[in-house]
């Protein structure tokens, strides 16, 4: 009775203190979602902020162009009154000046007509003889066209109130308020030099014609376009590593001009050392970011390798080709344990390519399959993981595997790769015998 008495108060002690660390994980899950609802409320009100404000602006622009349009056809219709003004005014001024003119003349001539009947009798034959001189030189039966009412123009403003009812139709159905955006991004993948991100629909209801891509860096205040068409993946180069970096997509409609409302921006970042070329190979030039290789008109040979060993098993290695030149079966893209210098090709022990007609090479030796040959375009990809560690129970010569996986052009294969001694990480190279050959590594 005495020992489980004395048992019990440790017993109660181990479940308070479970009970203690229950209370802590479920504080700290609750604070975590209390977090994520802070989030959640904050995202409702900022994005119903900045709609506010667009809302706002667009409709302010709205309203000051739609009144200049309207001013610049009042102006256009004034000055279409004006002109008609001006053109049919004008024959009718000269008319009046004409008419204004005979009867000035006609007054005149009663004038000194009356004055040569009133005269004296010896006046009266000279100033008669005078008047009926200056008479018979005036057409006093001439008299000219004045047009009717009804043939000159009588101006009037035809105005259709109807316009009213149209522009109210369209303004009511102008803009709408969207509470979620048809595309969501879904996956923010790392690469060497590089992020992919995928994205999708999230309203069945809309039909997709095309997506628009954005990203920029978190310190930057402009998004820049980045890939714009019908793929829902795009591979995102040029990322330095350990920088957060903002995406951001939308879509375009079947059929519409108007692109959708952005989805929520996801932040990514690489942790991964960017692949690079080695620099200062004669036969080679490259980016400036010494990720692309293009094999120039030099006359110098060999594998361009790549300046470390940075391709690590369980990761993908992406070469795409830019531009081809003339193929030769030496070509070779591929990956290998370490640089060996005085070699024309990765066509060698202890490496792994394809060459430009598709042959595939494992330690030297070409395999029995074969991929497409390598075009403009073409993407070839190796993946490789690690199958064993120790010494192998056959006779091939090595003691370390690695299962290795060679795609281009929809196809791939998939073979052993014997290696001399284990190694964490892998060397790349390309070598190519005639100029023209571009190839991007990442």
């Amino acid at each position: 009775m005495r020992g489980a008495m004395e048992l019990e108060p440790e017993l109660l002690l181990q479940e308070a203190r479970e009970n203690v660390e229950a209370a802590q994980s479920y504080r700290r899950e609750l604070g975590q979602r209390l977090q994520g609802l802070r989030e959640a409320q904050r995202q409702i009100k900022e994005s119903a902020s900045q709609t506010r404000d667009v809302l706002k602006q667009h409709f302010n622009d709205l309203k000051g162009t739609l009144g200049k349009l309207l001013d610049e056809r009042l102006v256009s219709l004034l000055q279409e009154v004006d002109t008609i003004e001006q053109e049919t005014i004008k024959p009718l001024d000269d008319c009046q000046k004409l008419i204004e003119h005979g009867v000035k003349t006609a007054e005149d001539l009663v004038q000194e007509g009356e004055i040569a009947i009133l005269g004296g009798i010896e006046e009266q034959n000279e100033k008669l003889w005078s008047f009926a001189k200056k008479a018979s030189h005036i057409q006093l039966d001439s008299l000219p066209e004045v047009p009717l009412l009804v043939d000159v123009p009588c101006l009037s403003a035809q105005l259709d109130d109807s316009i009213l009812n149209i522009v109210k139709d369209h303004i009511f159905k102008h803009g709408t308020v969207a509470s979620r955006p048809p595309v969501q991004i879904e996956e923010l993948i790392e690469k060497p030099g590089g992020i992919i991100v995928r994205w999708c629909k999230v309203d069945d209801d809309f039909t997709a014609q095309d997506y628009r891509l954005q990203f920029r860096k978190c310190t930057s205040n402009h998004f820049e376009d980045v890939y714009v068409g019908s793929e829902t993946e795009f591979i995102v180069l040029h990322i330095d590593p350990n920088v957060d970096y903002q995406f951001r997509v939308c879509a375009r409609g079947d059929g519409r001009q108007e692109w959708s409302p952005w989805s929520v921006p996801q932040i990514g970042h690489s942790t991964l050392v960017p692949h690079e070329w080695t620099t200062g190979f004669e036969g080679y030039s490259l980016s400036s970011r010494r990720n692309i290789a293009l094999r120039n008109d030099s006359e110098s040979s060999g594998v361009l390798y790549s300046n470390a060993p940075t391709y690590f098993c369980g990761q993908t290695l992406t070469f795409r080709v830019e531009t081809v030149g003339q193929p030769d079966r030496r070509d070779s893209i591929g990956v290998c344990a370490e640089k060996q210098n005085g070699y024309e090709s990765l066509q060698r022990d202890q490496a792994v390519c394809i060459s430009t007609n598709g042959a595939v090479f494992v330690n030297g030796k070409e395999m029995t399959n074969q991929l497409p040959a390598v075009t403009s375009g073409s993407t070839v990809t190796f993946d490789v993981e690690a199958v064993t560690l120790g010494t192998t129970n056959n006779n091939e010569g090595g003691n370390f595997k690695l299962r290795v996986t060679i795609s281009s052009n929809n196809r791939e294969v998939v073979f052993d790769w014997l290696l001399d001694q284990s190694c964490g990480s892998l060397y790349f190279g390309c070598s190519f015998f005639y100029p023209g050959w571009k190839v991007l590594v990442f």
